[in-house]
C-alpha cells in the first residue's frame, strides 16, 4: 500500500513515497524543496502558498509515475498558524516563530495569569514564540486580521484545509500552542479569555490517525488524481519522529535532532509537577494517547546560521569540510549555552558565539572549525544535562539514547553525544518524521496493528548506527560538563 508523507521542516520540505510489503517499509524521496522564510516590512513570514504549491508538485510526481496513492499525511514544525475569515479565505501569510513581535509578550501574559497556573493548565514549556504569545502580540497590536478571523489552523491543518476543504485541528500540534489543556482534553477557555481570543475559532481536535477528509474535487481535477484520503498523522514533526523511534520497549529516551533538538521520553500522562515547571520541560501530545515529556534545545540551527554567514562572506564549506576542521580544532576551548536567547534570531551567529565566550570570560573562538567545535561540543553537553533531568522527572533510567532525524548525519555530533552522556547512542532513522508519518497512516488503515508493531517494522526496515563512548574520553568530558554546569548556572543567574 503506497502512501505519501509530506514532511515540512524549518529549512526544507520533502515528499516521501512509502510502501509496506511483507512487514518491511521502503521509503523513497520523490520531491524536495526549500522552505525559506520571507522578510518583508520588518516582519518574518512563511511562504505558505509556495509550500502548498510544492506539496501539489509532489502529488503530481507520484501521479505521473502511475502510483496508486492510498493516503496523504502532512507534518511540520509547531506553534505557527494561519487565520481564516468567514468565507474561508486565508488572512495573510503566517508569521514565522522567529519574528520579533513576541518580544515581551510572555511577561505581559504573566501580568494576567501566573506562570505556575499556565503550566498546570497546559504542561507546556515556556518559550517566547509559543502560539499563545503570538496571538497575544496580535491582540496587543490590534491587528486588523483579528476583526475578520473566524478560524484558527496550524500549518498542517491549513494545508489539509487547502486540499480537502475541511477545517480541523490535530492533537500533537494543538498541544504545542500552550492553549490546550491535557487534563480537560480540550482548548483552555481561561487562557483564551486571558489573551482575548474567541473560543469559537478553535475546532475539534483530531487524534493522530484520524480521517481528515479527501482531496476536494477541484484539486482532483487540477492534479488528475482520484479522491485520495487525507489522514491527520502526528502532525507536529517531533511527534512523527518519536513515532519512528525503533525502540524495543515502551520506556526509552529519544533525541530528535535537526534545526531544533528535542530530547525526552514518552509518558502515559503529562508530568505537571512544580519541578517540571522549574526545569521548563514540556508535555506535548504523542501517538496512541501518550505525551512526550521533553525539552526543546536550540539545536543545529546555530551551526547552520554560522554556515550562512560564512557563505555570505565568501567562505562556504561543505558539511564534511567543516566537520573535519571542527575535529581538528582544540577540544573544549570555549563552550556556550545553546539555549541562550542571543542564538534565537537569524543573524551573524559566529559573532554571537564569540560575544558569548567573551562575556563569560572565555577566549573567543576565531577560526570556523573552532566555532563549529564549540557549538557541537556544547550541544552534546547540553544533551547530557537534559537527559539527566528527563530521568529525574520520569523516574526512569535509560541505558542508551535513540537519535533520529537529519542531524544524525552529523557523525561527529553523534559520537560526541555518546562521549558526553557516557552511554551508547543508537542513531537512525534519519528521515524519522517522514517515516513516523507513514507509520501512522498504516496504523490508520489497519495495515499495522499499533505503534508497537510499527516500531518493530521500522527497526527491521532501516539501519541503526551504534556509537559507543570512546575509551579514555570520560575524564575530559566530565571536566567540560562541570565547566558547563557552572557557566549555565551563572548565565541563568545573570
Amino acid at each position: 500500500m503506497a502512501v505519501l508523507a509530506f514532511d515540512l521542516g524549518a529549512g526544507s520540505g520533502r515528499a516521501l513515497l512509502g510502501r509496506l510489503t511483507d512487514s518491511r517499509i521502503t521509503a523513497e524521496e520523490i520531491h524536495r524543496f526549500p522552505n525559506d522564510p520571507v522578510a518583508v516590512g520588518g516582519r518574518l513570514h512563511w511562504d505558505i502558498l509556495r509550500l502548498y504549491h510544492e506539496i501539489k508538485q509532489g502529488m503530481l510526481i507520484a501521479g505521473r509515475r502511475g502510483e496508486d496513492i492510498r493516503g496523504i499525511g502532512i507534518d511540520s514544525w509547531a506553534v505557527d498558524y494561519g487565520l481564516l475569515d468567514a468565507s474561508g479565505e486565508l488572512l495573510g501569510n503566517p508569521y514565522h516563530y522567529r519574528d520579533s513581535r513576541t518580544d515581551g509578550m510572555m511577561e505581559r501574559l504573566f501580568e494576567k495569569v501566573g506562570a505556575d497556573e499556565i503550566f498546570v493548565r497546559t504542561g507546556i514549556q515556556f518559550l517566547p514564540f509559543n502560539t499563545i504569545y503570538q496571538l497575544l502580540a496580535m491582540k496587543e497590536a490590534d491587528h486588523p486580521a483579528l476583526r475578520e478571523a473566524r478560524r484558527f489552523l496550524m500549518i498542517p491543518d491549513l494545508i489539509r484545509y487547502f486540499l480537502t476543504g475541511e477545517a480541523a485541528n490535530e492533537f500533537t500540534n494543538a498541544t504545542t500552542t500552550q492553549l490546550y489543556n491535557p487534563v480537560k482534553g480540550d482548548w483552555d477557555d481561561r487562557l483564551l479569555e486571558a489573551i482575548g481570543i474567541p473560543r469559537g475559532w478553535f475546532g475539534p481536535v483530531l487524534m493522530p490517525g484520524a480521517a481528515a477528509g479527501e482531496l476536494r474535487g477541484s484539486v482532483q481535477s487540477e492534479l488528475g488524481l482520484g479522491p485520495i484520503r487525507v489522514v491527520a498523522v502526528a502532525e507536529h514533526d517531533t511527534g512523527s519522529a518519536v513515532a519512528a523511534v525503533p525502540a524495543e520497549s515502551d520506556s526509552f529516551a529519544y533525541l530528535s535532532c535537526g534545526t531544533w533538538s528535542l530530547l525526552g521520553t514518552e509518558v502515559p500522562q503529562p508530568v505537571l509537577t512544580e519541578e517540571a515547571r522549574k526545569l521548563n520541560f514540556t508535555n506535548e501530545g504523542g501517538v496512541s494517547g501518550t505525551y512526550r515529556l521533553l525539552k526543546n534545545i536550540m539545536g543545529l540551527w546555530i551551526l547552520e546560521e554560522c554556515r550562512r554567514t560564512w557563505k555570505r562572506e565568501g567562505r562556504e564549506a561543505s558539511h564534511a569540510e567543516l566537520l573535519a576542521r571542527a575535529e581538528a580544532a582544540k577540544p573544549f576551548a570555549a563552550l556556550i549555552d545553546p539555549d541562550d536567547p542571543s542564538f534565537l534570531a537569524p543573524g551573524d551567529m559566529p559573532e554571537r558565539v564569540r560575544a558569548y565566550a567573551s562575556r563569560t570570560g572565555q577566549a573567543a573562538p576565531q577560526e570556523d572549525g573552532a566555532i563549529a567545535r564549540c557549538v557541537l561540543e556544547s550541544l552534546a553537553l547540553k544533551y547530557r544535562h537534559i537527559l539527566e533531568q528527563t530521568e529525574r522527572l520520569s523516574g526512569r533510567k535509560f541505558d542508551k539514547l535513540h537519535m533520529v532525524g537529519g542531524g544524525i548525519q552529523n557523525k561527529l555530533l553523534c559520537q560526541w553525544t555518546a562521549n558526553a552522556i557516557g552511554r551508547p547512542v543508537w542513531a537512525g532513522p534519519a528521515e524519522g518524521s517522514a517515516i513516523g508519518n507513514l507509520a501512522v497512516q498504516w496504523i490508520a488503515s489497519g495495515d499495522l496493528a499499533d505503534i508497537r508493531e510499527a516500531r518493530k517494522v521500522i527497526r527491521d526496515s532501516f539501519p541503526v548506527t551504534v556509537y559507543e563512548p570512546e575509551p579514555g574520553s570520560a575524564a575530559a568530558w566530565e571536566e567540560a560538563y562541570g565547566r558547563c554546569a557552572a557557566l549555565w548556572g551563572s548565565c541563568a543567574a545573570g
